[in-house]
């Protein structure tokens, strides 16, 4: 299984093959299966967004009795372990830095 090098931003919910195309937090090395496997990763992201973002309309919902901000969060820690398996040494350190997995 070749792997190759992207660049990803977990923020933009992007994934580059350049380095210079846009700006990215970090370097991983994927095979076609794990690209997909993390592509598929920011679409739930996506769609969990859309969600939290009608719930916001619901003032009285505390945030920890929401549903689905804890299925945004789940989405968002499994994006933040595909990466950080994926990742350089360099991401791996950044992530576990970051204290979220």
């Amino acid at each position: 299984m070749e792997r190759k090098k992207y660049y990803v931003s977990v923020q933009a919910g992007s994934i580059l093959e350049e380095q210079t195309a846009a700006s990215y937090e970090f370097e991983i090395y994927a095979s076609d299966k794990e690209l997909t496997e993390l592509e598929e990763l920011f679409n739930f992201r996506e769609d969990a967004e859309h969600t939290t973002f009608i719930r916001s309309f619901i003032p009285a919902m505390a945030y920890h009795n929401d549903q689905e901000n804890d299925d945004y969060d789940e989405v968002l820690a499994g994006i933040y372990k595909k990466v950080h398996d994926l990742g350089t040494e360099e991401t791996k350190r950044q992530i576990e830095r970051m204290r979220i997995l």
